[in-house]
């Protein structure tokens, strides 16, 4: 079965909320691309709509979203998501795990896209 930490920022106060989802909850995001929105209710947040943004797996390496499947890629990267040069014109190879969620994925991260009625305080308050 798949178990995710599914971390939720919010825009609007700056804050994070990291939330373990498993079982069914966590079945809503397998073969969910990044930048897809997923329904609020998979973490406990009802009425809210969630964008993924991105994760990683449990090695550690990170979701890019120009990379398609589920499968880890070796890719040469110049900077951005999994790298981060150290001086102009650096490149490396770089293994990295593609856009879709799977279960090898350990860590999800999203964005409220869309708010529900109740503040998001409130209904995580009691986990």
């Amino acid at each position: 079965m798949a178990e995710f930490t599914v971390a939720v920022a919010d825009p609007d106060d700056g804050m994070t909320y990291q939330i373990d989802v498993s079982d069914q909850d966590a079945n809503r995001f397998i073969g969910r691309d990044l930048g897809e929105e997923v329904d609020g209710s998979a973490v406990g947040l009802n009425g809210y709509t969630l964008e993924l943004t991105g994760g990683s797996d449990n090695a550690g390496r990170p979701m890019r979203d120009d990379v398609r499947g589920p499968n880890l890629k070796q890719v040469m990267l110049e900077g951005g998501t999994g790298y981060n040069p150290s001086r102009d014109g650096e490149r490396e190879r770089v293994t990295v795990r593609g856009r879709e969620v799977s279960d090898d994925t350990r860590q999800i991260n999203a964005r409220i896209a869309d708010r529900g009625s109740q503040p998001v305080d409130e209904l995580l308050a009691d986990e």
